[in-house]
């Protein structure tokens, strides 16, 4: 499949969208933006695409949590459409709104007997936080991550603190490689340390994936590092033909060539 079809899922409040669809493109990509009241009166639609993209920004204003309402409405009406997405051997990919959106939905880490095995609360600092953050890829079976070492990204959120019920859940998800990406500083681990870790999360974890390493959710966004210029201090860095998170979206795409 020379250009594999992208579907970005917004709702009201969403605004990465474009910039998303933008990144899919530029990897090589052939993105749709369609609103979620489309999908949800017409869930056959899911089947026309290999990759499906939840986008940052603020779904439904984030008026009872982020990512809550969204996440609900994919919970009670396209749980089976999306299951059946995920095995087709397709990709699901959120990130920040929609990290948030596939943990409250149970699609990235089914709820268990004891409950959700982690979720997304707020920052430590109890504010927003907008800032770049240095990262480190860790170890694993992500395909969205695959050959990456480190990234710089931006990050935009309120609520972005991972926590897992237990140190069991933390440990299992480390040994199973679903720890795709942590907080970093200088080239070591964060340490939990503000502001390098923006928010207090477990183990410094930005980003995590499913069993399969198919379905995949960060916090920071890597569409809005596509191009090298549009890193803070780009003129003081090493050449480079594109942006840290480009690369996200290329090994989305890679996947299905």
């Amino acid at each position: 499949m020379s250009q594999p079809r992208v579907l970005i899922l917004r709702a009201p409040g969403t605004n990465c969208d474009q910039e998303t669809a933008h990144a899919f493109e530029l990897a090589g990509g052939r993105p749709d933006r369609l609103h979620v009241n489309r999908v949800l009166d017409e869930p056959r639609l899911l089947a026309d695409f290999q990759i499906l993209c939840l986008p940052g920004g603020f779904s439904y204003g984030d008026d009872i949590g982020a990512g809550r309402i969204l996440g609900s409405q994919i919970q009670h009406r396209l749980t089976e459409h999306f299951a059946q997405f995920k095995e087709a051997g397709k990709l699901i990919l959120g990130i920040c709104n929609g990290f948030q959106i596939l943990m409250k939905s149970g699609i990235l880490l089914p709820v268990e007997a004891a409950g959700p095995p982690a979720t997304l609360t707020w920052n430590d600092s109890g504010r927003f936080e907008a800032r770049w953050v240095e990262l480190r890829a860790a170890a694993s079976k992500s395909i969205f991550f695959a050959g990456i070492e480190q990234m710089d990204l931006p990050i935009a959120h309120a609520e972005g603190k991972f926590v897992t019920r237990d140190a069991a859940v933390l440990a299992a998800l480390e040994k199973a490689g679903q720890v795709v990406l942590r907080y970093q500083a200088a080239g070591h681990d964060a340490g939990g340390v503000y502001p390098a870790n923006p928010n207090g999360s477990l183990a410094d974890i930005a980003g995590i994936c499913d069993a399969t390493g198919r379905v995949c959710g960060l916090m920071p966004h890597p569409e809005r590092h596509i191009d090298p210029t549009q890193h803070p201090t780009w003129t003081r860095r090493a050449k480079r033909s594109v942006g840290d998170g480009l690369r996200v979206f290329e090994n989305a795409v890679r996947y299905f060539r």
